[in-house]
């Protein structure tokens, strides 16, 4: 008897598994083992369900378990499923959640469950009575001739390929398989990706010295000779992406498989192209661009072995490779590798986890480096770009000292970007996307806001809409002011769509893009809009923090960085990291040409200390004093935050559900040493839903995690947050 351990793939935190079910005798239940995706009937449902183990007995008596209904074609594999086993209890997760994000692409939940499919074609080979009737001149049609020929040269043809080479239709194929002379079998057909071109695919160069030393530390760690979680601190262009080129190839030589993670697929097409260049079909890509066939039939080129080095954002850290021998993160102080959604997953983590758990090296690689890697991990330094080519000159202009009525660019910025000449590029960054941000009423001072969330409504020109960006709504621009009836409705505040537009009056008649989520927002655009770029004689790309993401463009002489301080305002211990980050990564695009580069630095805090760093290109310096501020106030990494969010249409239900959780969760982590609990605080109104919000900061982790999924559980059972949405993040981002 055997019987299959069975994980319903519900959303449902209440529901518990695994369940038993006997598997038959029959040939399709033979091959049945961990990891497999079975259909199940649970509860007068068929649902999807993935065996964690089989056994060879039951608590039940074997007449009272069901059998599964049906096998699907896929399947995972037991280390991911462990590992989403171990999500689920790090994140406060449902087990059936955790086990979920190592599916294949396409598998659904629940009663919704689907399975995409291999898709095939029939395909031709010439016989040898074939060859034999084209050798002696038998006799045959032109068609017929014309098929064989092809055939003989190609191997095996599928039937559009032999009707425009050859000519032929079906007719003729059917009646040259019935005489013997053709075979036809049906063949997998690999749905490739498109990967978008975008600038030019670096040569293989010569790895400078630190290069080379830094492949030789991975490879020493591949082999067991040195530690193998390791950080890749490397100035802007100073060819970080070669080392993990290098170290990838040095895992396939050694017969083991890698992973290449990269925080945002459309955002790093030229990170992208390189990989595939490089390893050719060794390379597949997972990501959700694609669809959902191209998902699958990359999924099956890993899960078969066929290609051996997966590269994708956080989800492809899921990637069923075997023999997995190295995960690169890169660009691993991107907030983009933190899951929103249930799990809320930190894709970092579980890249450490599962590189530990397989014996594997990890690799984290960044030019601004989170304070938590630097401290943590040992470290590989690149502190000069490729070839001797010097950092850019950055200057930090003051606009305390500027007008508001000169407008939102800095003399300084505005002489520059005059003075652009082909093919001189530059990139202009505003982290506000829009017109204006605001449309306030000038008489009565009322602004226009969104009806469902506490915040005003973005102005937009494209489109002549205010619009929401939390929930999506958006509505005509106003003539008058709806509350007092005033026509006086004034801008406050620039977007990229007016910086855009003062920028095209100043470098007139160079071509000037934007890219931001709005003229981003169609399949492949991100792509389209890079590859125009880089291919314009000369121009300026304007644009949010996509344009600072490891983008590299030879002719770009200039960056410029608009209200640099705008994130250091957000009440976030992270604030200042964030802020160093954006101002060196969006200076780093510049001078990685033969021309030398130029940063400018609009700012009202020019002696912020995240902004006189960046300005220095001074990481270490940076890093050592942010990590001394957080050790004085006690923040990651040397404590941990776990944060617990509600959510609910109605607000007195939800501060009661708030002040229930916080006293239920109170007295379970009393224990924990240094455990704060923070909270509940109300959170502003998204979509709404009203949101309240606990913290608590610990050096104790495991136990509050603990604590809470028990609370959690327990309020789950009682139905005592019957209408409220509740999530747990742990290591909020």
């Amino acid at each position: 008897m055997r019987i299959a351990k069975v994980e319903p793939i519900t959303t449902a935190r209440s529901l518990r598994g695994p369940f038993d079910y006997l598997l038959g005798a029959g040939e399709e239940w033979g091959g049945v083992d961990t990891g497999s995706l079975l259909i199940v009937p649970f509860a007068r449902r068929k649902i999807l369900g993935v065996v964690t183990a089989v056994a060879g007995d039951s608590e039940l008596p074997a007449e009272r378990l069901a059998e599964p209904l049906e096998v699907l074609e896929a399947s995972t594999t037991p280390e991911l499923i462990e590992l989403g086993e171990w999500i689920a209890e790090r994140y406060c997760s449902a087990r059936s959640r955790g086990i979920a994000l190592a599916l294949p692409p396409g598998a659904g939940t629940g009663s919704r469950a689907r399975m995409a499919r291999t898709r095939t074609e029939v395909r031709a080979a010439i016989t040898d009575a074939g060859a034999e009737a084209l050798a002696e001149a038998a006799r045959l049609g032109s068609r017929q001739r014309a098929v064989l020929e092809a055939l003989a040269d190609e191997k095996e043809c599928s039937g559009p390929e032999l009707a425009e080479s050859a000519g032929a239709d079906s007719t003729v194929l059917r009646r040259l398989a019935e005489r013997g002379l053709i075979e036809r079998r049906k063949a997998p057909v690999r749905r490739r990706p498109e990967l978008p071109a975008v600038g030019d695919v670096a040569a293989v160069s010569e790895l400078s010295a630190a290069q080379r030393g830094a492949v030789a530390s991975v490879v020493g760690a591949l082999d067991g000779e040195s530690p193998r979680e390791q950080l890749l601190w490397g100035v802007t262009g100073s060819g970080k992406t070669e080392v993990y080129l290098a170290a990838i190839e040095a895992t396939l030589e050694r017969g083991r498989s890698a992973i290449l993670l990269v925080p945002e697929i459309g955002l790093t097409p030229q990170t992208l192209a390189r990989v595939v260049a490089r390893l050719g079909d060794r390379a597949a890509v997972l990501h959700s661009g694609l669809s959902e066939g191209e998902r699958y039939d990359e999924w099956t080129r890993l899960r078969t072995g066929e290609a051996r080095v997966c590269v994708g954002p956080r989800s492809a850290v899921f990637a069923p490779v075997g023999e997995l021998g190295l995960i690169v993160v890169d660009e691993e102080h991107d907030s983009s590798y933190k899951q929103e959604g249930d799990p809320r997953y930190d894709a970092r983590a579980v890249a450490r986890r599962r590189a530990r758990s397989a014996g594997a090296v990890y690799l984290a690689g960044s030019a601004t480096p989170r304070p938590e890697s630097w401290s943590e991990l040992d470290r590989l330094e690149l502190r000069e770009r490729v070839d001797a080519r010097p950092m850019p000159r950055v200057s930090v202009l003051d606009m305390r000292e500027v007008s508001p009525k000169a407008g939102p660019l800095h003399p300084g910025v505005r002489d520059a970007l005059s003075a652009l000449e082909p093919p001189e590029k530059a990139i202009v960054m505003l982290n506000r996307r829009g017109y204006a941000p605001h449309l306030s009423c000038s008489v009565c001072g009322e602004t226009v806001g969104c009806p469902h969330c506490d915040v005003s409504l973005v102005l937009h020109r494209a489109g002549d809409r205010m619009s929401c960006h939390h929930c999506g709504y958006g509505e005509p621009i106003p003539r008058e002011c709806a509350e007092c009836g005033s026509v006086a409705l004034a801008r406050y505040g620039a977007g990229t769509e007016r910086i855009e537009s003062l920028i095209r009056g100043l470098v007139d008649p160079l071509p000037v893009l934007r890219l931001d989520a709005d003229a981003a927002s169609r399949k492949g655009a991100h792509g389209e809009l890079l590859r125009r770029f880089g291919e314009a004689d000369g121009g300026v790309l304007v644009g949010t923090q996509m344009v600072a993401k490891g983008h590299d463009f030879a002719d770009v002489v200039l960056s410029v960085l608009l209200d640099a301080d705008s994130t250091l305002r957000y009440p976030d211990f992270r604030a200042e990291e964030r802020t160093f980050a954006l101002v060196s990564q969006l200076g780093g695009r510049s001078g990685r040409g033969r021309r030398p580069g130029r940063v400018m630095v609009q700012t009202l805090a020019p002696d912020a200390g995240p902004i006189a760093a960046a300005a220095g290109h001074d990481t270490p310096g940076f890093l050592e004093a942010e990590l001394g501020r957080r050790q004085g106030f006690g923040y990651p990494p040397f404590a941990s935050l776990i944060a617990i969010e509600l959510a609910a249409p109605e607000e007195p239900p939800l501060a009661a559900a708030a002040e229930r959780v916080a006293a239920e969760v109170e007295p379970l982590i009393e224990a924990a040493a240094d455990t704060e609990l923070l909270g509940p605080a109300p959170r502003f109104r998204r979509r709404g839903r009203f949101r309240r919000r606990l913290l608590i900061k610990t050096t104790a982790p495991e136990t509050v995690r603990t604590a809470i999924a028990e609370v959690v559980e327990k309020l789950g059972a009682e139905r005592s947050l019957q209408g409220i949405a509740l999530a747990v993040d742990v290591d909020p981002q």
